[in-house]
C-alpha cells in the first residue's frame, strides 16, 4: 500500500500541469458534459495502461530509441492539428447545454483522448518513471501497485477537473462555450507546433 499511495500522489501531481489532454477534456466537458470529458481522459489512460504493460515486458529501452520516438512527434502533431481544426471549425456545433442530451458519441470523445495521448512526451514520462521502478527490482505485485497508483492519481485529477467544469458549465451560455472551444483549438495548435519543433530538432540531432 505504501507503493500504491506514493505513486498515486505522483500520478495526481503529473496530471496537474495544463497540457493538450487537459485542454481537450475541458472542451469536451463544456460542450457535452462530464461523461464526455471523462471519455477523453479514459482514452488517454488506455494508452498509459498499455505503456505500463509494455515497459514491464522489457520495452523501455526500445521505446527510448530516437528512431521510435521521432515518428510519434510528427504523428502526434498531425493528430493535434486535426483536433484543433475540428475544435475551431465546429466551435458552434455539437454544443449541449446543461440538461440537454449530448450530440456527440461517447466513443468519439474516447478516440480523441487516445489521439492526444499518442506522443513521445508521454513515452518519455513512462520510461523515466517506470525505469526507476524497474531499477529497484520491484516484484510483479509491487510494480502492479505502482502502475495502478499512477493511474488512480490521474483518474482523481480528471474527475476533480471535470466536476469543476460541469459546475461551471451550468452558468455558461452557448456563445461562451463556443468561444472556449475556439480558444481550446488555438491552444491545441500551440501544442502541435511544439511537437513539430521537437520532431525537427530530433531530425537535426540525428544528422
Amino acid at each position: 500500500m505504501e507503493t500504491y499511495i506514493s505513486y498515486l500522489i505522483v500520478g495526481f501531481t503529473i496530471a496537474l500541469p495544463i497540457g493538450a489532454m487537459t485542454v481537450e477534456m475541458t472542451k469536451q466537458g463544456l460542450k457535452n458534459g462530464f461523461i464526455h470529458g471523462w471519455a477523453v481522459g479514459l482514452g488517454g489512460m488506455t494508452i498509459d495502461a498499455a505503456l505500463i504493460i509494455a515497459l514491464y515486458f522489457g520495452l523501455a529501452s526500445f521505446l527510448a530509441l530516437p528512431f521510435v520516438q521521432l515518428p510519434l512527434w510528427i504523428v502526434g502533431a498531425a493528430f493535434l492539428f486535426y483536433l484543433a481544426y475540428d475544435s475551431i471549425k465546429n466551435a458552434d456545433q455539437g454544443i449541449s447545454l446543461a440538461g440537454e442530451k449530448p450530440n456527440q458519441s461517447f466513443w468519439r470523445t474516447y478516440k480523441n483522448g487516445i489521439l492526444v495521448a499518442v506522443s513521445p512526451g508521454n513515452l518519455v514520462f513512462w520510461v523515466s518513471v517506470f525505469g526507476a521502478v524497474l531499477a529497484k527490482s520491484y516484484s510483479v505485485h509491487e510494480f502492479g501497485f505502482a502502475g495502478l497508483g499512477i493511474l488512480t492519481g490521474i483518474l482523481l485529477h480528471d474527475v476533480g477537473l471535470l466536476a469543476i467544469v460541469s459546475i461551471s458549465r451550468r452558468a455558461m451560455s452557448r456563445k461562451v462555450i463556443r468561444n472556449v472551444s475556439i480558444v481550446a483549438g488555438i491552444l491545441l495548435i500551440g501544442f502541435a507546433l511544439y511537437f513539430l519543433y521537437e520532431f525537427i530538432l530530433g531530425i537535426r540531432n540525428l544528422l
